[in-house]
């Protein structure tokens, strides 16, 4: 059985005004989408994590459960004045939230969506960013926690009718982060007050383990934070952001970046070579490696590894964003937003660019769950024109653009990247694929044209300097860094040339004389 049999198909979600279809993802046939589902009425429509359901809200009272497998659904929800809703992880479980009627009022409710029993409920005065979903869960919902006052708590996942099982007491606590996999640890956030610092700190969940803290870092001038743990559930990135820049430098105040692990091993500040703000950053699938865009535009763009070694420099420009391909071969460097959405693809295991592009506009990116493709989509109610999506292979070429008058929410399905074969299997079965393609506007052209050698371009003697050094840096070739182009060793053979002749001349004009 082929890599393409065998690995499970791409879909991808689109949502305009009048609800949402499902396609089936690339390649396409003929260069067009086929329709998977057809239109659902709806006003939101979220996959789990794990891509096996999917939640769609229907209206404020109303709310059905998809298999992803079948695209049947399974479940519906019915319930009054429902503001908010959300996923777990795995699908298990659909938590809401609802316009309370009374202070005592339990208006948070956690539904089993197999059976469509509530499992538990509890009352909660709003909702905010940091505050919802109420209650958390580790990616493989082993564990399930809610952030309290002054306290975090925890549930018996195989029985929620127990309540809260076991408590870590954290004064002042702000927001919390439970680890990825394995959900073995909790990182709490607690800001700054009356003069003491504020602080992330990282507990272990289990419940007969120490109410001390593993690791701790301290911090002045701090409002928020956003938290990133790593796969394997060693390590926590940490940017830390503050309203105000001490050196006046930036309107959008200072950020910071912190790197915490839990042996003990680095605790501090990860060294950045440019100063500025942390726009972005990630780590790789396997949790070995991060990527950081920081600095004054142009910013600088960074690979670490978990011991904060920089590993590789993707180069400046006009970045704000870095998408780490899940099979962890490719990385994507794009300034979106207010900056002009050039995009820059690389390879990290070959250490070199592959192509680049751009994406005028974009307000949501991502790659496909097999790492062959990457969306960007145009979407309201954040830009009211030009909506629209656009897809490219892993190098930056175009694959397909469409065009929607209104466009508010495009997915790709999620999946875990382990049920996809190796990149380089995955890309050489679908370059044998014979998929006549017509991009819209133009005639027939195959998929795969021939790609035709481009003549270098000039480069000033600064520009090859500095290419030589990063490539000596970073693990590249110096010698292709500075290779000539066909004309000037064409030229340089002609200078050549008539050194030889005019040495000729002079050594015939010599002999006359004498």
């Amino acid at each position: 059985m082929s890599v393409a049999d065998s690995s499970p198909p791409l879909e991808i979600l689109v949502r305009e005004p009048g609800g949402f279809v499902i396609w089936n993802g690339p390649p396409f046939t003929n260069n067009q989408p086929s329709i998977k589902l057809d239109k659902v009425p709806c006003t939101s429509a979220k996959f789990s994590d794990d891509g096996s359901k999917l939640m769609v809200i229907k209206s404020e009272s109303a709310i059905s459960i998809y298999d992803c497998k079948t695209l049947k659904e399974t479940r519906s929800f019915e319930s009054p004045n429902i503001l908010a809703a959300a996923l777990s992880p795995c699908g298990t479980y659909l938590q809401t939230f609802q316009k309370a009627s009374s202070p005592q009022e339990k208006n948070v409710t956690l539904w089993k969506t197999e059976t469509g029993e509530s499992v538990y409920a509890l009352s909660q005065k709003n909702m905010t960013k940091a505050t919802w979903p109420t209650i958390r869960f580790s990616a493989d919902e082993a564990v399930a926690s809610r952030m309290a006052t002054n306290e975090l708590q925890f549930f018996d996942v195989a029985d929620f009718s127990k309540g809260v099982v076991h408590k870590i007491r954290v004064p002042g606590v702000a927001s919390a982060e439970l680890s990825n996999n394995p959900g073995s640890h909790v990182a709490a956030f607690v800001p700054e007050s009356k003069g003491m610092p504020g602080s992330v700190q990282i507990y272990a969940c289990a419940p007969d383990s120490s109410s001390e803290p593993i690791a701790r870092r301290s911090f002045f001038r701090c409002s928020s934070v956003q938290q990133h743990w790593n796969n394997g559930s060693t390590g926590l990135l940490v940017v830390a952001q503050a309203d105000v820049d001490k050196t006046n430098q930036s309107y959008y105040g200072e950020t910071k970046l912190y790197y915490l692990t839990l042996d003990g091993t680095h605790d501090g500040l990860v060294s950045l070579r440019k100063e500025g703000p942390v726009h972005d950053v990630q780590w790789s699938y396997s949790g070995k490696e991060f990527a950081v865009v920081y600095g004054f535009m142009p910013a600088m763009a960074t690979i670490f590894d978990k011991k904060c070694k920089p590993l590789l420099q993707l180069g400046e420009g006009p970045y704000n964003t870095i998408r780490w391909n899940p099979k962890g071969r490719f990385i994507l460097v794009a300034g979106y937003g207010n900056l002009p959405g050039e995009m820059a693809f690389w390879d990290y295991v070959e250490k070199k660019q592959l192509g680049t592009t751009k994406a005028e506009w974009s307000v949501t990116s991502e790659w496909s769950p097999d790492g062959r493709y990457f969306m960007t989509a145009t979407t309201a109610p954040r830009l009211q024109v030009d909506n629209g999506i656009k897809i490219f292979h892993y190098n930056g070429k175009s694959l397909f653009k469409k065009k929607f008058d209104k466009l508010y929410q495009v997915d790709w399905k999620a999946d875990s990247p382990d049920k996809f074969g190796d990149i380089e299997e995955l890309i050489k079965s679908v370059g044998s694929l014979k998929v006549e393609s017509k991009p819209q506007g133009q005639g027939s052209k195959p998929v795969n044209p021939p790609v035709q050698k481009k003549p270098a371009a000039y480069q000033p003697p600064h520009a090859k300097a500095k290419a030589a050094k990063e490539a000596e840096l970073f693990g590249g070739s110096p010698s292709a860094s500075v290779e000539m182009s066909k004309n000037a060793l064409k030229n340089k053979k002609k200078r050549e040339k008539q050194k030889e002749k005019k040495a000729a001349e002079a050594g015939s004009a010599a002999n006359g004389a004498d």
